[in-house]
Formats: structure tokens, C-alpha cells, sequence
């Protein structure tokens, strides 16, 4: 985060949302969406997925729209990864940060990545090693998602001393990062202030993000009882693309474009534009089914007059 930032939001359409959609997104119109979204400001960007294409082939040119994001000056790229194989892809394209997901529920974590939670726990112990072992350790940042940390389709609400105690795990084993994702859209305000306390003070100082998704109206609400908490650090899409795929039920992330807006008129900094925010939205209009796509900040447009927080800063001083 920059220091004059007070928030730093993270964009992650380019793999949570197109991992939803059938129809093959080109190469080059996923580049002119991440050079767009890193001139308007969102500085990292989770660029892509290394799952395998066979399973997901949206994401069958991972390499390529990696290798070339980290031609971007300023973005840090973000790849995705469920395993130790993914992360060696990750790790020879030398990607700035690598972000490996396991499911709190253990259900989903079975139909997500085929495998036990437990499993999957352990398998980030090897990706540590990996890391460490190829010397990229200081140049490759790894972060940890909590899926389902929220609620779970198959289950319901999980026990926050199921997600403490699997933050604990990867923080230990090395992670840079906690992210607690709301996969379902299950969260209520209340449950987020419950679960991200526990899983902070379990934590120390790692950074916490948070990862929430609007399925069911509550995703800035949720934002707003996570900013409480002390977390500065949020994953959001571009038009609030996205859901996934083993989640019956589950929807779009949080938009983009509205979370900034709110952010920015809370008078938090973010360092986004958000007239050039707005029309990055163009560039997955051209390529994606007009229902797909959300947002109110969109749809209404900035407030008359409206002055950005780091306007009002500069005024006050």
C-alpha cells in the first residue's frame, strides 16, 4: 500500500469472474482490461488462474496473460493457485504474488480441489518450501484464501474456531497474507466483525484481507463492519463478476466501482480514478453478456458536485 493510501483494493475479475463465464474471454482483451484497471489506479490485480485447462479453460493461456501483466509498470500481479503443481507454474513466471486457496468447510474443499482441507493445509506447507527452495522467497509474496470462512452452500455457517484455527495453520507455515472470503455471500455485518477479530488477533501481524461477495445484498455492509476491524486491504470485481463454480447459489463479488466510490466518499484513499474506473467497464462490455454485468455507481453516475476524498484533503490542508 502506498502511503498516501488509507485502503488498498485488489481486483479479481480476471479470475473469480471469468471463471464463470463459458465463452472463451480473448487474451488480448484481458491485457487491455488489466493495463486499463492499473491506469485508473487498482494496482494488483489477480491476473489469472494456474488450475488445469482442461477443467477451466477460460484459463488455458495463464502463462501468457502472466507473463506479459508483469510487463505492466506499477501492477503487482496476482495468480491464483489450489495446489504445489500450480504454484510451480506461478513460480517460474515469477509472478509478484501467489495466492493459494483451501476451504474452511470441509465439503466444499472436497468439491473445489478434490481433496481434504487437511490436505490442502499440508500441501501449502510444500509450496513454502518450493518457494523457498527456488530462492524466491522475499521476491514472491504467498498469500492464503479461506474460502467459505463465512458459510457454506453445503454446510451453513461455519464455526469461527474452524476459521481461527486454519488462519493459525497457514500463518504459521508461512503465510503473507490471510485473506477470509466470503464465497457464498453468506456473511451478515455482525458474523464479519466476530470472524475477522478472531482471526487478526489469531494472526498477529499479518495483514488480513477481506473477500466478499454481494449474493445476497449484504457485501458493503460487510465491508464497512470489516473497515471496522481494522482491515485495510479488500478483493473486488470489475462490474461484480464472479462466483463459483461449486458453490450452488453463490453470485457476483462485490462491484468494483461501487466499493471505491464508498470508500472514496468515506474519505478513505485508494488511489483509484473513478472516471477511469468507470469506463474500464467497456472493455468487458465488448466481451461479455450485458446480465452479467452490475453496479450502481454505473448505472446512476457520480453525485453532482462531488468532490473525491483526496479533493477534500486537499482543500483541508
Amino acid at each position: 500500500m502506498k502511503s498516501d493510501q488509507n485502503v488498498h483494493v485488489r481486483e479479481v475479475g480476471l479470475r473469480d469472474g471469468l471463471q464463470m463465464v463459458s465463452t472463451f474471454f480473448p487474451t488480448e482483451e484481458k491485457l487491455k482490461w488489466i493495463v486499463a484497471e492499473c491506469e485508473a489506479g487498482v494496482k494488483e490485480i489477480e491476473v489469472t488462474s494456474f488450475v488445469p485447462p482442461k477443467l477451466i479453460p477460460q484459463f488455458s493461456d495463464a502463462e501468457e496473460v502472466a507473463l506479459r501483466s508483469l510487463q505492466i509498470p506499477g501492477l503487482s500481479v496476482m495468480t491464483l493457485v489450489p495446489n504445489l503443481k500450480g504454484a510451480e507454474r506461478a513460480f517460474a513466471i515469477g509472478v509478484h504474488v501467489v495466492d493459494f486457496v483451501v476451504s474452511v468447510s470441509r465439503t466444499h474443499n472436497l468439491k473445489n480441489v478434490r481433496r481434504e482441507r487437511e490436505e490442502s493445509l499440508a500441501d501449502f506447507e510444500r509450496i513454502v518450501s518450493a518457494r523457498d527452495s527456488a530462492g524466491l522467497k522475499g521476491r514472491v509474496k504467498l498469500a492464503a484464501g479461506l474460502s467459505t470462512a463465512l458459510g457454506c452452500s453445503y454446510e451453513g455457517r461455519i464455526a469461527v474456531d474452524e476459521v481461527r484455527r486454519c488462519a493459525a495453520f497457514l500463518a504459521q507455515a508461512g503465510a503473507e497474507e490471510i485473506m477470509v472470503a466470503d464465497t457464498v455471500g453468506y456473511a451478515d455485518p455482525q458474523q464479519v466483525r466476530e470472524v475477522f477479530k478472531a482471526v487478526m488477533t489469531e494472526v498477529g501481524n499479518i495483514p488480513v484481507a477481506a473477500h466478499f461477495h454481494d449474493t445476497r445484498g449484504t457485501g458493503l455492509a460487510n465491508v464497512a463492519a470489516a473497515l471496522d476491524c481494522g482491515v485495510r486491504i479488500f478483493d473486488a470485481s470489475l462490474a461484480g463478476l464472479g462466483g463459483c463454480p461449486f458453490a450452488p447459489g453463490a453470485s457476483g463479488n462485490i462491484v468494483m466501482e461501487d466499493l471505491c466510490f464508498m470508500l472514496d466518499s468515506m474519505g478513505l484513499i485508494t488511489g483509484v480514478d473513478l472516471q477511469k474506473l468507470l469506463l474500464v467497464r467497456e472493455i468487458a462490455a465488448q466481451n461479455l453478456a450485458s446480465n452479467l454485468m452490475t453496479g450502481a455507481l454505473a448505472r446512476a453516475g457520480l453525485p453532482k458536485h462531488y468532490k473525491t476524498a483526496q479533493e477534500r484533503t486537499t482543500v483541508s490542508a
